[in-house]
């Protein structure tokens, strides 16, 4: 039993590290999504944890490739006498908390508020690119239950695990539509504004020997159906036109994850764990007028805008060691990679995280955790390039090299 309760104390810290690694994954990931308090062995349990990520991404070499200009083009004009570079990221928090209780000598229900998705990328007006990006924020809210039943299943004790989660994803983006003469009135600046929500579930198996801590898990989390993403889209700044309503559509990623935990010596606890992400159906997020009288762009059949990713999907692959040092301490350190989601279009190359935390256990009730991470993000460029037919990095070409950015992570666990 000491080795049990051991190595779940250094399994939390793991958790820690790897929500860390998470909030610097690829695509529009932030916190993910993550059930691990559903095993905390007390019959009830409270957890806060937020994360705070500083990335670093310096793009150079910036190229406006379309400096068309006028009524009916897509170029916003001749940007390349502005300056070639510019920073792409902004740092960002991830915060999450939820709670566990167990139902009877079998059942366990959790519930937990996170933020799995997110973007921010604030370039500003003057830089060569700003005809295809001057801020672009994605933020999203999920609410979550999830609740599992186990039974004895041979030395261990098989788990079976489901839940549903209502999803909230909102956001905008800035870019520059027209470049106008300095003290002209109109900015030429267009924003597009929308919001979506929609339901998805989940479910899983783990098998866990307590005896030898330890745990295997696949959990499978269900695509989230935004049907009716609405919002608009101004360009008072543009040509005049009041802001104007648009709709589009957009599945947000199913994701499945195996994750794996054992003993490998006493007070040592070896951790893993692989996660797809399907982020492939991101390309063109194209957005309709509601009124086709709103615009003469309105008419165009592939909509009258559109977000650009081209995303592939994502892989990340994780492992570390965790070790009891005392009563009351514990520490864990981890490396994860993280497979880029972009295709030669975007900043979202490979990425590589060392992860360290620590926790201080005071009594047997309350935990506290903190983590810390350092990513290297690896160099590439963004050209023009054609994906399934479509064509992206048309406005704007640059490169990038390796760059670094930095995690931490703290959270308080109490539990009965």
């Amino acid at each position: 039993m000491k080795k049990t309760l051991i190595s779940k104390g250094i399994l939390a810290l793991a958790a820690s590290c790897a929500l860390t690694s998470t909030a610097l994954a690829g695509g529009l990931e932030r916190g993910g999504y993550n059930i691990d308090l559903l095993f905390d062995e007390g019959r009830f349990a409270a957890e806060s944890a937020v994360t705070f990520v500083a990335p670093q991404r310096e793009l150079k070499n910036v190229r406006d490739v379309d400096t068309t200009t006028g009524a009916g083009t897509a170029g916003g004009g001749d940007l390349n006498d502005l300056p070639n570079s510019a920073d792409g990221s902004e740092s960002y928090w991830v915060p999450r908390i939820g709670a566990k209780a167990a139902i009877g000598d079998a059942a366990d229900c959790m519930f937990d508020y996170s933020e799995p998705w997110g973007a921010h990328k604030n370039q500003g007006r003057n830089w060569a690119g700003a005809n295809e990006d001057i801020e672009t924020k994605v933020e999203s809210r999920n609410y979550a239950v999830t609740c599992s039943y186990r039974f004895d299943a041979g030395p261990g004790q098989l788990r079976l695990i489901g839940g549903t989660f209502y999803q909230e994803v909102y956001g905008f983006q800035e870019r520059l539509v027209q470049e106008f003469p300095a003290g002209f009135a109109l900015s030429g600046v267009g924003r597009l504004d929308l919001e979506g929500d929609g339901w998805g579930w989940r479910a899983g198996v783990a098998y866990e020997i307590p005896e030898y801590a330890f745990r295997a898990s696949l959990v499978y989390n269900s695509e989230v159906k935004l049907d009716d993403i609405t919002g608009t889209l101004d360009l008072s700044q543009v040509n005049g036109t009041p802001a104007f309503g648009v709709h589009g559509a957009q599945n947000m990623p199913d994701v499945i994850e195996l994750k794996v935990q054992s003993g490998i010596a006493p007070d040592w606890l070896a951790f893993g764990s692989v996660k797809w992400t399907d982020w492939s159906q991101f390309q063109k997020v194209r957005f309709y007028c509601d009124n086709l009288a709103s615009f003469a762009g309105c008419a165009q059949p592939g909509g009258v805008t559109s977000l650009d990713l081209g995303y592939r999907d994502g892989w990340t692959v994780s492992g570390g060691v965790g070790h009891k040092f005392s009563e009351q301490w514990s520490g864990a350190v981890s490396v994860t990679w993280d497979r880029g989601t972009s295709q030669d279009f975007g900043t979202q190359t490979d990425t590589w995280t060392l992860g360290v935390g620590a926790a201080y256990a005071p009594t047997k009730n309350v935990e506290f955790r903190v983590a810390g991470a350092l990513a290297l993000l690896t160099g590439g460029s963004s050209n023009t390039v054609v994906i399934d037919g479509q064509t992206y990095g048309q406005r704007a070409n640059y490169t990038f090299d390796d760059d670094l950015a930095a995690g931490i992570s703290t959270s308080l666990k109490v539990r009965f």
